[in-house]
């Protein structure tokens, strides 16, 4: 079918949740394949990566959730990695046949959990050769939030030391290897399970939050990546360093955070992610030189979409979790 006719006579599944709830909310049907206006493609969707956003966001909490809340059906997802089939007008980076992955319709418009979505071809990056669709799929949110919490709002330097909380899921497996990558003393927390899987990432110290208390661990820290927040992220900031500073992500908890650190006057600071396209090649790059790993933990098919999001909402997961779409 040429892909101009796709979008006239095609049809897509994708996911869609009529109302805020349980797992059970979320729903496959079936709608026209969109078309792309100017500055967007089509993509084919291969991969679509799972976030906490996307829990967080579907039982109505968080910010997202109040900007959705009255243009119910959603389809969630911001993760998305495919093939371009249509370009729409003023689009002159990217072609049909062109794989990429991006953030996309963050944060209120989503789409990732489809056959095929629209994005903003700004906010595209081509994928690697060595890369393929599926994990993809699971870099761009996390892997932005950790570059941009480490490299924007941080400034982790060669030779700075860095606790990073969580290292072993999402936002934690890429923070580490970036931290890494820079040239830090890289400390994290997380269960034994998972100690052999940081291990290989090569971090430095592994901290088993079940039997120790990282606190009397760490001292004189550069830098915390709370991936945790609440009550971890208030007591980390024990363990900074004078000029040492906090970033800390979870937006619920992050004003708490950022309060209790100005109390103690140190430094903390709270994020909210973004596309960025430049970032996500540099980020490509590093996973082309075989310098970052993309560590998938499990696929689900669409149909599967309410298992994926129990496992998601458990909160342990290694890496990522990726929808295939195909």
């Amino acid at each position: 079918m040429e892909s101009s006719d796709l979008t006239e006579t095609g049809t897509m599944r994708h996911v869609v949740y009529d109302r805020f709830g349980e797992r059970d909310v979320l729903r496959v049907i079936e709608s026209p394949i969109p078309q792309p206006g100017e500055g967007e493609v089509l993509v084919r969707v291969h991969g679509a990566g799972l976030n906490p956003i996307d829990w967080k966001t579907r039982k109505g909490m968080g910010f997202v959730a109040t900007q959705i809340e009255n243009s119910l059906p959603w389809t969630p997802g911001y993760d998305a990695a495919g093939e371009v089939v249509e370009v729409g007008e003023g689009v002159t980076t990217l072609v049909p046949g062109d794989r990429v992955m991006g953030m996309i319709g963050f944060p209120v418009t989503g789409g990732a959990y489809a056959e095929y979505a629209i994005a903003d071809a700004e906010d595209l990056a081509i994928v690697p050769e060595e890369l393929d669709l599926i994990a993809a799929a699971g870099v761009p949110l996390a892997a932005l939030t950790a570059w941009q919490a480490l490299f924007e709002v941080a400034e982790l330097e060669s030779g700075q030391k860095i606790l990073i909380h969580a290292g072993a899921g999402g936002v934690g497996h890429f923070a580490v290897q970036f931290a890494l990558e820079r040239g830090a003393h890289v400390i994290v927390t997380a269960s034994s399970r998972n100690r052999d899987f940081l291990a290989e990432l090569g971090v430095h110290e592994v901290i088993d939050y079940h039997t120790t208390d990282f606190t009397e661990e760490c001292y004189g820290l550069d830098v915390v990546l709370d991936l945790v927040g609440g009550e971890t992220g208030k007591r980390s900031l024990q363990t900074l360093s004078d000029s040492g500073v906090l970033v800390t992500i979870p937006t619920v908890t992050a004003d708490d955070v950022v309060s209790a650190a100005e109390a103690m006057g140190v430094r903390a600071h709270g994020m909210r992610s973004r596309p960025d396209a430049f970032h996500l090649d540099e980020i490509a790059e590093l996973i082309e030189d075989g310098d970052v790993k993309v560590h998938v933990e499990q696929v689900f098919s669409l149909d599967q979409v309410q298992a994926a999001h129990e496992l998601l909402e458990g909160g342990h997961v290694r890496g990522k979790l990726v929808l295939d779409c195909r």
